[in-house]
């Protein structure tokens, strides 16, 4: 069982031995033979009823009556020990695995009392018990019901005797329960552990007053750790909302939202009865404690970006779940009703093995996240550690580590020391990474923008106007950098003019600035040679000295007498008055280095018009995984569509890529009217 044990017991005896308080046990002729009557004189203060008490195991309602003869019940002393503070339990009276009701019972005559009466009952009992005077119930602490009692931990409580009982005889009977499980936590579980205190209502209202207070020195710092782990989660999860790409920040929220599971129900089994001994268990023992030290590993796991952390995830969890089970079977309600007693002797060490087994886990990853980015520094070293504290109390212990401290009154947990100053370390950490991402991001921005302003002065908006050639083209970059291109290049000495158009591999800044170098090669050999076979042998050769870099591209020359050649090199077929073209194809540029580019020719009379589309348009998907497709772009073809309607159905569909559709329509003989080279990016 679970429960407060308040260490300063030896404050409420001084103040009961500087009471002018009288305490004797003789034989009373007016009750049964063989009973005993204690006789208290009260002064000011109160007086421990330490016995001797009437004990009996089993349960009958009979047993609270005055009259009742309890001489044959056992005797037995509720006078704490000097050491441990505490009266050993049934358990260790004779009464080894006995679990559920038993009573106690005394007698007191109360001599020249002139003010109301109240009993306080001790702070440390098993589990659950209820309070009678004269027969009379006058409180429990515990839900009794018909399907069974329900208990708590133990809390400073007192009750009030029946209105107008002062001096004469009082006879006082608690019933007390204890759950089966609770002996395998204690060899000397059972009942009382301390002696109930009998005095004036105002000096039991005090005791009570310093007993809260002595229960708020002993578990207050719960409430400093408790702050602190709320800050660090604002602080995860405000930054996890501005930053949604480091997923450290939600990892550490979620730390937080376990740490506060493992300190809250702490806390309100202290100080209120919210909360049964059985759901502090399961919230606290069984989910709590497996699931804070398994998200502590995942996060550093993120912290460091370690790789295969999918296969941390399997490793963890794994664990995490066999620990909670094992925690489970030696935890009330499973231990001792369904789950033998022998099977701690196994159960324990293997309990015991996999929580380390966490632990090491955290080592290793803060090993291999520290050998990967050697830049941690000793803050990150710190909090590790600190964590692994926090999160082995228990194994300390056994190793005879001191885990507990009283300072200024107050009693100060290593566990809650370490996991204050874990977070703080790592709240720090946490900001300091956060400003470097913005810094960087902001660069990123910057260079952007610079790469957009280059492709504005390599590529003009506008399209160059020819006399009988309709151009028109729509562009939706993916990202602020796009990667789709073409240009329109009239060329005065022969009247030609060549459209290029393709996608280059990727997409952002590195895409961006890749269109800059064919725009330019693109430039520079279209001024000596248009042909579209000697333009892509141009590209390729270019793309191929600069490693990994790659693209689709399609030439299209255009003479006056309306006769077109096209050579591709990986981009999709044209479409001559909505139907798809048969070209030949090569692979895409920057592959292999003197590759030969088929070129097919075909003549475009007044009226015709070609429609070309980058691989943005096919590949539009939906949330549902469908690709917009070829039976899509065939539909819309069969009418007068444009380039805005078709970038605009394959956009709205779902885009992934950048999407740029050209429409070419010949309607009259040419003259050029612009002799200088143009170009066009949208």
């Amino acid at each position: 069982m679970f429960r407060v044990r308040l260490l300063l017991f030896v404050l409420s005896l001084a103040l009961s031995g500087h009471a002018s308080a009288v305490v004797e046990t003789t034989q009373n002729d007016k009750v049964a033979p063989g009973d005993s009557l204690v006789r208290v004189k009260l002064g000011e203060s109160a007086v421990d009823l330490a016995g001797p008490w009437k004990f009996h195991v089993g349960d009958d309602a009979a047993w609270a009556r005055p009259d009742f003869d309890d001489s044959s019940w056992e005797d037995v002393d509720l006078t704490p020990d000097g050491n441990t503070g505490l009266s050993p339990g049934w358990t260790a009276r004779g009464h080894a695995g006995y679990s559920g009701y038993a009573w106690y019972r005394i007698r007191v005559d109360v001599q020249e009392a002139k003010r109301s009466l109240a009993l306080k009952m001790p702070d440390s009992f098993d589990d659950a018990y209820q309070v009678f005077v004269n027969g009379q119930r006058i409180g429990e602490f515990g839900k009794f019901t018909d399907h069974g009692v329900t208990a708590y931990s133990g809390l400073p409580t007192a009750f009030r005797l029946p209105k107008g009982l002062r001096s004469g005889e009082i006879s006082i009977a608690v019933r007390v329960w204890m759950d089966s499980a609770t002996p395998f936590n204690s060899p000397d579980a059972g009942g009382l552990r301390q002696p109930p205190e009998l005095g004036y209502a105002s000096a039991i209202s005090e005791q009570v007053r310093l007993d809260w207070d002595d229960a708020a020195h002993y578990v207050g710092s719960g409430f400093l750790e408790t702050q602190v782990i709320v800050m660090a989660l604002l602080m995860a999860l405000t930054l996890f909302w501005l930053d949604k790409h480091e997923k450290s920040y939600l990892w550490l929220s979620l730390v937080c939202e376990a740490s506060l599971l493992n300190v809250v129900p702490v806390l309100l089994a202290s100080f209120t009865t919210w909360i049964g001994q059985t759901e502090y268990v399961i919230l606290h023992d069984v989910i709590a404690f497996p699931l804070r030290i398994g998200l502590w590993v995942l996060f550093w796991g993120y912290w460091f970006r370690l790789e295969r952390i999918r296969v941390l995830h399997y490793a963890v969890w794994s664990l995490v779940i066999i620990l909670a089970i094992g925690t489970a079977m030696l935890r009330p309600p499973l231990y001792g009703k369904h789950v033998p007693v022998e099977a701690a002797g196994f159960l324990h060490p293997f309990v015991l093995i996999v929580n380390l087994g966490l632990g090491v886990l955290l080592l290793l990853v803060a090993y291999r996240g520290f050998y990967k980015n050697k830049g941690e520094g000793g803050l990150a070293a710190a909090a590790v550690i600190l964590a692994v504290i926090a999160n082995y109390q228990h194994e300390l212990r056994l190793i005879h580590v001191p885990t507990t401290f009283t300072r200024l009154g107050f009693t100060i947990s290593l566990g809650s020391v370490s996991t204050i100053l874990s977070l703080l370390i790592i709240t720090v950490m946490l900001l300091g990474r956060f400003i470097t991402a913005q810094r960087a991001k902001e660069q990123w921005k910057l260079e952007i923008a610079q790469a957009r302003h280059v492709q504005q002065v390599l590529i003009p908006n506008k399209l160059p106007q020819i006399s009988d050639l309709n151009i028109d083209s729509e562009y939706r970059p993916a990202r602020e950098v796009g990667g789709d291109f073409f240009q329109i290049v009239p060329k005065e000495e022969d009247g030609t003019s060549l459209i290029v158009f393709g996608d280059v591999t990727g997409k952002g800044l590195q895409a961006g600035m890749l269109v800059a170098l064919i725009v330019g090669a693109i430039r520079s050999t279209a001024q000596h040679d248009n042909r579209p076979e000697r333009v892509l042998e141009a590209l390729n050769e270019q793309l191929c000295e600069r490693e990994s870099a790659s693209a689709t591209c399609m030439v299209l020359r255009f003479s006056p007498n309306g006769v077109v050649e096209l050579a591709n090199a990986g981009q999709l077929p044209p479409y001559l008055n909505g139907s798809e073209m048969q070209i030949e194809g090569a692979l895409p540029l920057g592959m292999l280095p003197g590759m030969d580019f088929p070129v097919t020719s075909f003549k475009l009379e007044p009226g015709d018009s070609l429609m070309i589309m980058s691989d943005g348009v096919v590949e539009a998907q939906n949330a549902s995984g469908e690709l917009f497709g070829f039976e899509r772009i065939e539909q819309m073809l069969r009418g007068h569509t444009t380039t805005e309607e078709i970038a605009t159905a394959a956009q709205r569909f779902g885009q992934t890529d950048d999407i740029l559709v050209l429409r070419v329509e010949r309607c009259a003989p040419r003259t050029v009217l612009q002799t200088q080279p143009q170009e066009a990016y949208t």
